[in-house]
């Protein structure tokens, strides 16, 4: 049933794939990292992204504000990993079938996907508020 949708209708069933699973990734980061860390950290970046503009490059200053702007960049992409390790394999299954079913029919499908996917993350980020 499932299969005879996505091959009758298949932007729309990129697309609502798309959300789907854009959903089911961003539920997986709320819920798998910590949300009031990860603004703490960005929170920070972007304090020193507009501090180093207040700095000649390559300056003392300038180089104590990039170092703690690095390190608030590595711990936030520790954050992120977790939730993409815990979905990385399921990931990988989803698209090998999906792909083997859209190749002949609709050989664009991975564009739609796409753009269906960053408009989905975009949307539900805000909306569950996802940092």
């Amino acid at each position: 049933m499932i299969k005879e949708f996505m091959v009758s209708n298949p932007k729309l069933s990129v697309i609502v794939l798309a959300f789907s699973v854009t959903f089911v990734m961003t539920l997986i980061t709320k819920y798998f990292s910590n949300q009031k860390r990860m603004k703490e950290l960005k929170d920070t970046s972007k304090a020193c992204q507009i501090k180093l503009k207040e700095f000649p490059i390559g300056s003392e200053d300038y180089l104590k504000v990039q170092k703690e702007m690095m390190q608030c960049s590595m711990e936030l992409m520790k954050h992120s990993f977790k939730p993409l390790l815990i979905s990385f394999i399921p990931l990988i299954m989803f698209f090998w079938w999906i792909r083997g079913i859209y190749t002949e029919i609709f050989p664009h499908w991975i564009w739609w996907y796409i753009f269906a996917g960053i408009f989905s993350s975009i949307i539900l980020r805000k909306i569950l508020k996802v940092v």
